[in-house]
């Protein structure tokens, strides 16, 4: 998978990057992560990419012309799945998304900042916009930052385990079940016995009551999507219907 940057912020991307899975993914040659400064795309005497808005109001708007002359330049080299815009009012990230997305081959992600982009380069660039959450960042790379790792840890081969990815949080609308390690006994808090047991359907079966159970006390909404989303496929077979 290869990542597209668009940023007027680059410096911000250099850690998140540089260490760990997305490190490890890159050096395997599993994640190309590239990062454009779109000052570099400025005509401008100061490198200026924001100006005023029109009608008044707080707050610099990023501008058309460098922009565009980013997005032409990289789609001239690649052809990208998805122009994703990181934005508080596009749709929330979610696991299901991220699985979606990481099956992508060319990805290009565009950080907001200041007020926001020209509306014009939303409607005739932009293929995807994404929100981490209902809240405001000071700039789009931190969620940037996040999508990525999103992704990265996704992609086969990335992870030493690679099962592991399958049993995150999220993953079939649940949270994940609690874990334990080493010493067995610690100050008399013991590690449940059935984890001991060796008997790997009762472990299955205990993570899976555990994870039901977290869910239903944290996050009784995924339950509801869970519940929404079977009853879109249909009844499961020997059930009958409510």
């Amino acid at each position: 998978m290869r990542i597209d940057i668009i940023t007027v912020q680059p410096g911000l991307l250099e850690s998140p990057f540089s260490h760990s899975i997305l490190k490890r993914a890159q050096d395997k040659g599993l994640l190309e992560v590239h990062v454009h400064n779109l000052r570099d795309y400025s005509t401008l005497k100061h490198k200026q990419v924001d100006d005023y808005q029109f009608g008044g109001g707080a707050g610099m708007v990023m501008m058309m012309e460098p922009l565009v002359k980013a997005i032409e330049h990289l789609q001239a080299q690649f052809t990208y799945d998805e122009v994703i815009y990181l934005t508080p009012d596009g749709e929330t990230l979610n696991q299901p998304m991220a699985n979606q997305l990481s099956l992508k081959g060319n990805l290009l992600l565009l950080c907001g900042h200041y007020k926001g982009i020209d509306e014009r380069f939303r409607q005739h660039f932009v293929t995807k916009e994404i929100s981490i959450g209902d809240y405001v960042l000071s700039g789009g790379e931190l969620a940037a930052a996040v999508l990525v790792d999103a992704l990265g840890r996704l992609l086969p081969g990335v992870l030493n385990d690679e099962t592991s990815a399958l049993f995150d949080s999220f993953q079939d609308h649940l949270l994940a079940p609690p874990v334990y390690t080493r010493p067995e006994e610690f100050r008399g808090w013991r590690v449940p016995d059935v984890l001991l047991s060796g008997d790997h359907r009762k472990i299955d079966d205990w993570r899976h009551d555990q994870a039901l159970e977290r869910t239903r006390l944290r996050r009784p909404d995924l339950l509801q999507k869970g519940e929404e989303n079977d009853k879109e496929k249909g009844p499961a077979k020997g059930k009958e219907k409510e």
